[in-house]
């Protein structure tokens, strides 16, 4: 098992903060975080391009190169693949796990489940040390159909996932109905009005992912902190110096 696997206990999940730059990073890791995960959607604001539409490869890449040395453990958030094409995706998550990126997210965007499962497959031949948590999308923007999320579940487990994710689920009872049914860790990503992190630990979930969460709430400290200023107003709330953010790229 590897050391990024190891931090998946159900009954203590691993927290997973998601950067979208350097500087995000490495400060998150000054927080005593010993993974750090990449939000696509983050990635893709930043570029200017759109998330969700396999044009963040190359920019994706990129990030991974440098983080990949960093020291923490790095989760890449893969979209679907960038690619339809097994084979290709496979090759992706090589190049990932080539330059330092330990684990990846990758979503079936409620494609065809077999041609997900054949992805995860030829991940699993092209970087076999790689962690895959395989995450569907029928509760993040289908319409939560419960038999559909079970059978694509199955699907990406029997195809060698080494976690499964249900953005978008909150309900305890099904997370719990989750954790039983398998035998890998389940992920579950963060929702204010779902269930608390120590009510998710209970339900022995073993990865709670904050997704774009951190870069939306960056975003829009930087909004209120602009539109106050104009109001004649002083922004509130911490923020780093610029020696601090100098440091982290040093």
């Amino acid at each position: 098992m590897t050391a990024f696997a190891e931090l998946h206990r159900p009954g203590e999940p691993l927290l997973l903060p998601c950067a979208w730059d350097h500087a995000c990073a490495l400060a998150l890791a000054g927080l005593g975080f010993r993974a750090v995960g990449t939000t696509s959607l983050g990635v893709a604001a930043a570029a200017g391009l759109p998330d969700g539409a396999a044009a963040t490869r190359d920019e994706t890449l990129r990030l991974a190169l440098v983080l990949g040395s960093a020291p923490f453990l790095l989760s890449v958030d893969m979209e679907s693949g960038f690619s339809d094409d097994p084979d290709e995706v496979g090759e992706t998550a090589r190049h990932l796990a080539a330059v330092g990126a330990v684990g990846i997210n990758l979503e079936d965007a409620l494609g065809p489940p077999d041609r997900h499962a054949a992805k995860i497959a030829a991940v699993r031949r092209a970087a076999p040390g790689l962690f895959v948590n395989a995450r569907t999308d029928t509760y993040w923007s289908g319409d939560g159909d419960w038999s559909d999320t079970l059978r694509r579940l199955d699907a990406y487990r029997e195809a060698g996932a080494d976690g499964v994710f249900v953005p978008g689920l909150t309900d305890p009872a099904r997370i719990a109905s989750l954790t039983a049914r398998y035998d890998v860790p389940l992920n579950v990503l963060h929702a204010p009005a779902g269930p608390a992190l120590p009510h998710l630990a209970d339900l022995g979930v073993s990865r709670v992912s904050l997704g774009s969460l951190l870069y939306r709430r960056a975003l829009g400290a930087a909004l209120e902190t602009a539109a106050g200023i104009r109001a004649g107003r002083d922004p509130g709330g911490p923020a780093p110096t610029y020696d601090e953010v100098s440091a982290l790229t040093g």
